[in-house]
């Protein structure tokens, strides 16, 4: 089979479409034939080594599929071959075919399109953990989303208007506002032409949002911190800036606020339960049309190498898949 080959940590120009064996399921293990594979931030990381998860080499970077079950495992009860899914790896996804543990394969909907649900995971398992199970949002509150014209941005602003709230998002683009305003956000900030925190609390009465959703770090976390309200919630998610920030103590105390760590990967491992039940409620939340999942660009898997350099850059806007000719 074909998969694009990371054999060291470098520039994602190094890495190369090659012929690999298929992988074997183990006992309790699932073998998918993958059609679409999503494209996330911790895949341009994991490449260049920058990442908490460091593969043995040679491997491929890609974290969620959708596809159809070829080969189940012994112990596997939950599908068969010949099943529509989507799974969770921690990486091998940018290949013809992928093994999944079967706590982390979904059977799909119908009416959903492979190309989307394979953008639909990694975004919106995240957004609706962190909204939920962590930030604990509630009708009526005000949500901060930094990031906002990425797929998990877009994701989060979607289910905080799902949820009752207001939500602002801040962005680095007109055209990334632009995806905002069409999932619904109610109010836009470009951080890139005003100050991030003065334009926030001018729309807060000075009050703060009660949760802010920060997948950016930096500067921009920095300024979160600082007008976030009394007894928010700052939901930590990644660092798509580069920088890792660091949070002064007394900034907490002085806002009663928590910050607090959002890792759904390792959510989904150590809590599947809880996992599969958030994602029974996104799934019914797509089947009544409150939620829009949208993929905003494909690349063939020959192509992948421009995919994930376009985000690296930060080019994209909004949700891109890798997709698999033949499957």
């Amino acid at each position: 089979m074909k998969a694009l080959i990371c054999r060291a940590f470098g520039p994602p120009r190094d890495l190369r479409v090659e012929d690999v064996p298929e992988p074997k399921p183990a006992s309790r293990g699932v073998r998918i034939a993958v059609a679409a594979a999503g494209l996330n931030f911790p895949d341009v990381l994991m490449v260049q080594g920058l990442y908490q998860v460091k593969p043995p080499f040679p491997f491929s970077p890609g974290a969620e599929v959708s596809g159809t079950v070829i080969e189940t495992g012994a112990d596997v009860r939950t599908v068969r071959p010949g099943d529509r899914v989507a799974a969770f790896v921690s990486y091998g996804g940018f290949a013809q075919e992928v093994a999944a543990a079967e706590a982390n394969v979904f059977k799909l909907p119908a009416g959903i399109d492979m190309t989307v649900a394979a953008g639909f995971g990694l975004t919106y398992g995240t957004a609706y953990h962190a909204l939920h199970d962590r930030g604990h949002l509630a009708a009526g509150e005000t949500l901060l989303v930094t990031g906002a014209g990425g797929g998990v941005g877009l994701a989060a602003v979607e289910l905080g208007v799902a949820a009752g709230a207001r939500v602002i998002a801040a962005a680095s683009s007109r055209e990334k506002l632009d995806a905002a305003r069409a999932a619904g956000a109610h109010e836009c900030i470009d951080y890139t032409e005003v100050p991030l925190r003065e334009r926030v609390e001018a729309l807060t009465d000075r009050r703060g949002p009660d949760v802010v959703f920060d997948p950016v770090g930096g500067d921009v976390f920095d300024a979160c911190l600082r007008c976030v309200s009394w007894g928010g919630r700052l939901l930590i998610i990644g660092f798509a800036s580069g920088r890792i920030p660091d949070i002064p103590a007394n900034r907490l105390l002085l806002r009663g606020c928590d910050a607090v760590g959002v890792f759904w990967g390792s959510f989904a491992t150590r809590d599947a339960a809880r996992n599969q039940a958030n994602f029974a409620e996104l799934f019914a939340m797509y089947a009544a049309g409150t939620i829009r999942p949208t993929v905003h660009a494909t690349f063939d898997l020959d192509d992948a190498v421009d995919a994930i350099e376009a985000m690296r850059e930060r080019r994209l806007v909004g949700k891109a898949v890798i997709t698999v000719a033949g499957n």
